[in-house]
């Protein structure tokens, strides 16, 4: 039996690694020059640095819970706005960053948006520099909405040309798991791990499956 994959081909053939990189310099480049072109208050960066974390996991592990569309944007979001508010609150830099990335990952976790790149904007936000303390709440919109909006443009778009399903598509469990390892016993196993695992439960289902038929000769 054929195992289901993810990934299929698309118009634009290159060696994953590669268009990996590839599509992170064009969204990080996309990203930047939108941000700048649109313009903002002097001081302002035009480009967060958790934008070089999160192209990482959207390029290189698009099939990443921790990386698709709603953790991207969500995310980052989440903890701009935690930040921020923290950084009013807590007039103390270390306690205020401290809490910001608890709580970001609290919220994150709450909303379904974990994305640890996330945890580096919520430290931007909360140890915030003079010009973005002057920018208050527009400093969401301006660069983070748009750092994160831009970037999950190409990210859909680059992942499409390059053969990669972003937003991840499920793959098919198979129909008869391998006898020493059944599905329910995955499934018993995501139930009750108290983490959270970089990888889809379907794509374990088939990914077991392809073993145990590769062990066996199939």
């Amino acid at each position: 039996m054929t195992v289901p994959h993810p990934v299929r081909l698309g118009p634009l053939i290159l060696p994953g690694w590669l268009a990996a990189i590839a599509g992170a310099v064009v969204s990080i480049a996309l990203a930047g020059a939108l941000t700048r072109a649109m313009g903002a208050a002097p001081g302002l960066p035009w480009l967060i640095a958790p934008m070089g974390a999160s192209a990482v996991l959207v390029f290189m592990l698009p099939a990443s819970p921790l990386a698709q569309p709603w953790p991207l944007i969500g995310g980052n979001l989440i903890a701009a706005a935690i930040g921020l508010v923290l950084n009013q609150l807590v007039p103390q830099p270390v306690v205020a960053a401290a809490l910001a990335v608890g709580l970001a990952i609290f919220a994150m976790r709450l909303t379904h948006s974990l994305h640890p790149p996330a945890g580096g904007t919520a430290l931007l936000t909360a140890l915030a520099a003079p010009p973005v303390q002057a920018a208050g709440w527009h400093f969401l919109l301006w660069p983070v909405a748009i750092n994160v909006l831009a970037m999950g443009v190409v990210g859909w778009g680059w992942n499409r040309l390059t053969g990669h399903s972003w937003p991840h598509r499920m793959a098919a469990a198979p129909a008869s798991p391998a006898p020493m390892i059944r599905a329910e016993h995955i499934d018993a196993v995501f139930d009750s791990w108290d983490e959270d695992l970089d990888i889809d439960r379907a794509d374990l289902h088939a990914l077991v499956g392809a073993i145990e038929r590769r062990a066996r000769g199939g």
